[in-house]
């Protein structure tokens, strides 16, 4: 959709007069290529994850739903993709959390995803009061979705499945698995190598944590610009907590290449300022409790801490806070906003510089608490800078904010509607929170105008889903 330029001017000086700014675009789209495409139709999908979810009966067994992108907009729905289905390992059972996490990933680089899908509540064993966890990977290139187990916890404490990450960590062609898992006492961070076609013979500890540690969020990147993958972490335990990459240097062995004792509740990666290195963004952060210094000394609402890519261990030697204060940043920062609980990056514009959403959704839009929005950061040749506020009550923006629904709770981007600009999908679990059915996921289309055409909401009721589908959107797909 294009806007006229009169019309954009209008909506412009009304976000102006309301303190907002938007980004502005380049000269022409970038080609792009689909984020997340499940059935290969060329269009980006959206993975939602339900592990609150009833199934048969059983309480928070948990399923996935991907909602398939089109022409004009995503608009159709896999509908329920649960342990009941012919084909993917398991049976529901009640607290499994099905859906706990999900990531896409294409196993044989036949460019048609699948998808990674956590279940943290999973017993493998006749003790339901045991959490082992599991990973399973689903196929949806044929007419029945097929699934293959490829992680299983090690303990009935495990509780794996809870954060994922993919890639080709290791360099050997084949896509990788890196997972979070919590013992009774202490957590780690694993490495499953590929590829992810059947349970793993062996896999990798890349890093301990300690009393009561857990992996908060994962995220793949290059951040030495050497052409491989990286992994990116972040954690934190009772006592501890940090954020830290790991890169195989001669990629068969793993090693910590840079650490920080700052830590996120979301990571993003993209090259932001364009010199060839992705730039590690941590949202939400927060200082490790026994250090002295922090990145970010001033977190009112939260803030969000950008550190540049380096081709040396230099990594985050230059690095900067972003929050709601800044004067060209939209909204105000207030107590509870959660800035950064949510992160996604990728260019909405097509000027070839990546944007970083960030959501909110513990912003108050108003008088109306935890209504929740997002931030969209404009991208330019110094990295993110300022950018736009929006709520349910911002133009073009479907619904109406209402306490307690978190929109921003997560945010992903991909091109839904394939016309070469990269789109926002945002979640509101809280959304007709009490009723049979709750949540939604909100579909942003971007544009190359000054504005923003007329998003859409993709609700469970939309869908018709089984009552029991509840905070329908609280887990995104990369």
């Amino acid at each position: 959709m294009r806007v006229r330029t009169l019309a954009a001017t209008a909506v412009v000086a009304a976000l102006t007069a309301a303190g907002l700014t938007l980004p502005l675009a380049g000269s022409a789209a970038a080609a792009t290529t689909p984020r997340f495409d499940f059935n290969g139709d060329g269009y980006a999908d959206i993975a939602v994850g339900m592990p609150d979810a009833t199934v048969d009966g059983k309480a928070k067994a948990g399923y996935v739903s991907v909602i398939y992108g089109g022409p004009q907009s995503p608009s159709q729905s896999t509908g329920v993709i649960s342990q009941a289905e012919v084909g993917i390992p398991g049976t529901p059972e009640a607290g499994d959390r099905f859906g706990s996490s999900v990531a896409p990933v294409d196993v044989n680089g036949d460019g048609v995803f699948e998808l990674a899908v956590g279940a943290s509540g999973e017993s493998l064993t006749s003790d339901e009061l045991k959490d082992e966890g599991t990973v399973t990977v689903l196929d949806g290139s044929e007419w029945n979705v097929k699934g293959t187990t490829v992680a299983r916890g090690a303990s009935g404490f495990s509780g794996i499945g809870d954060t994922i990450a993919t890639g080709d960590y290791d360099g050997d062609g084949d896509t990788d698995l890196a997972y979070g898992e919590n013992g009774e006492e202490r957590g780690a961070l694993r490495f499953r190598p590929g590829p992810l076609t059947a349970d793993p013979v062996t896999t990798t500890t890349l890093r301990g944590y300690g009393m009561g540690g857990s992996t908060h969020d994962l995220v793949t990147g290059d951040f030495d610009g050497d052409g491989r993958d990286d992994l990116a972490t972040t954690w934190k335990a009772t006592e501890d907590s940090g954020t830290f990459i790991t890169r195989w240097d001669d990629r068969t062995e793993p090693a910590e290449w840079w650490a920080d004792a700052d830590r996120g509740t979301a990571l993003a990666a993209a090259d932001f300022d364009g010199d060839g290195t992705d730039d590690l963004a941590v949202g939400l952060v927060q200082p490790n409790p026994e250090a002295r210094t922090t990145h970010c000394q001033d977190r009112l609402g939260g803030a969000v801490l950008l550190l540049k890519g380096s081709r040396t261990a230099a990594f985050g030697t230059e690095n900067h806070c972003v929050t709601q204060a800044g004067p060209e940043v939209g909204g105000a920062a207030e107590e509870g906003d959660d800035f950064g609980a949510a992160l996604s990056a990728g260019d909405l514009n097509g000027d070839g510089r990546p944007e970083l959403v960030v959501g909110a959704p513990g912003e108050d839009v108003g008088t109306v608490k935890d209504a929740g929005g997002y931030v969209t950061l404009n991208g330019t040749e110094d990295g993110p800078h300022g950018g736009l506020a929006r709520s349910q009550s911002t133009p073009n923006m479907p619904g109406a904010a209402e306490a307690g629904d978190r929109f921003g709770a997560q945010v992903t981007v991909g091109d839904h509607n394939g016309d070469g600009l990269w789109d926002t999908a945002v979640s509101a679990p809280g959304e007709n929170a009490g009723e049979p059915t709750s949540g939604g996921v909100w579909f942003a289309p971007s544009s190359t105008q000054e504005t923003y055409p007329r998003g859409k909401s993709l609700t469970p009721f939309g869908f018709a889903l089984p009552h029991g589908t509840i905070k329908y959107g609280a887990v995104l797909g990369l």
